[in-house]
């Protein structure tokens, strides 16, 4: 009984994780990069460049695997992205802005409270693709 007492939570625990919802009024929120941080649950970083490269980091964002629109536009000035793990179907938030001709980019999780580093190759994964872009 108790086996499937802890397979039933199990089961539930993975199902609320994949199906809770995502409120925009919640993660498509101002980043406050001040500086470039690698925190445990995610990264800031300011990026140098104005229009071109916030639609170019977009482009290449929305080409990424498991990542969808939460909320937001490229007319709008600011972005933000759920990005879910492969087996999993963890959320993370990534959240892009222009702000005077700077691209402010916040990625985090939404549970846990360490992403093991996830987000942060993430991002420098797009910012690297973003440089060999900029460089053509």
């Amino acid at each position: 009984m108790i086996f499937w007492i802890i397979v039933l939570a199990v089961v539930g625990g993975i199902a609320f994780i994949r199906l809770a919802p995502s409120d925009p009024a919640v993660w498509n929120v101002d980043p406050m990069v001040t500086a470039d941080q690698d925190l445990a649950e995610g990264v800031r970083r300011r990026l140098e460049g104005g229009q071109e490269v916030f639609s170019a980091l977009d482009r290449i964002i929305l080409a990424t695997p498991r990542t969808e629109l939460l909320a937001g536009s490229v007319e709008d000035g600011r972005i933000t992205y759920v990005t879910r793990s492969k087996w999993m179907a963890f959320p993370d938030y990534t959240t892009v802005q222009l702000n005077d001709g700077q691209v402010e980019l916040y990625a985090r999780l939404r549970f846990g409270q360490s992403d093991m580093g996830t987000n942060k190759a993430r991002v420098e994964g797009w910012l690297a693709q973003l440089d060999a872009r900029m460089q053509d």
